[in-house]
């Protein structure tokens, strides 16, 4: 399959036979028993023995199949090639979270989950996310819609923010949390309500099929949205950032189209995409 760029559903095949293989290795070592390897931007911002070996599998397994493509993962960065040197480049690039939600996982929570995307000439084309305690998945293609067991998944129709439950997540830097619980604290009571569940990817899917109406957060990364941001935008959420920039570190929206602005508006007021 190297010799040219496949279909978005052809590398969706190969994202799900991956990605179900590696969620089933995170779950095989989370009962066998997981600790922390290492830190990242502070103390709490963990590693686990689990994410790098996921990862690694991740890796290994795209590079025995398309070995031309590029990799970029949360553990070992950017690998031209997958890892294989030489490799001339196809135009193709995986985005790979190995265990999105970390500490859920080290705790136990069942709000984790293996995230792999392709892009084609820098464009998500298709993504899955997989829960790694529960086996939910949730697939997409650009065009094709966005999937659950066999369902087409729609966003919610909610139209008035005061009865939207909205989703939202905090960074590991203390002075960025502070700043993102400010925000909260001005935004819970113009919501139904908040929830923080701990897994980017997961809580994009879980706005894709209205479980949530919308969600926000500062500070993710390419492989904390790249497969949930296209599962997102497929169920027909808007994906975006602030004042008309794409959805980013800076800041990432997902609403439907009736509470996008007046949530954005809110967030802009409260400058959510401001502090550290």
């Amino acid at each position: 399959m190297t010799g040219s760029t496949p279909t978005p559903q052809e590398l969706l095949a190969i994202a799900m036979d991956v990605a179900r293989e590696a969620a089933d290795t995170a779950y095989r070592m989370r009962a066998a028993g997981v600790e922390v390897a290492a830190t990242k931007s502070t103390i709490t911002d963990v590693v686990t023995a689990a994410d790098r070996a996921v990862e690694r599998q991740v890796l290994d397994a795209l590079a025995t199949i398309r070995p031309d493509d590029s990799v970029l993962g949360e553990e070992y960065g950017e690998e031209p090639g997958a890892g294989a040197p030489g490799a001339t480049g196809s135009g193709v690039r995986w985005i790979v979270d190995p265990i999105d939600g970390t500490v859920n996982y080290l705790y136990g929570l069942a709000h984790s989950a293996v995230s792999l995307a392709a892009e084609v000439d820098g464009v998500v084309v298709a993504g899955v996310v997989r829960n790694v305690f529960t086996g939910e998945e949730w697939t997409a293609t650009l065009g094709g819609g966005a999937w659950r067991a066999g369902q087409r998944l729609r966003c919610s129709t909610e139209t008035d923010l005061g009865q939207a439950l909205v989703a939202t997540g905090f960074g590991y830097d203390a002075a960025r949390r502070s700043h993102q619980a400010r925000v909260v604290a001005g935004l819970i009571a113009h919501v139904r309500d908040i929830r923080r569940l701990g897994a980017a990817a997961l809580d994009l899917c879980l706005a894709a099929e209205g479980r949530v109406d919308a969600y926000f957060e500062k500070g993710l990364a390419a492989w904390d949205q790249a497969a949930g941001g296209l599962v997102a935008s497929e169920a027909g959420l808007r994906v975006a950032g602030l004042r008309g920039l794409p959805a980013g570190p800076d800041l990432v929206i997902a609403a439907p189209e009736a509470l996008f602005a007046p949530l954005h508006d809110r967030l802009d007021d409260l400058d959510a995409a401001g502090g550290p």
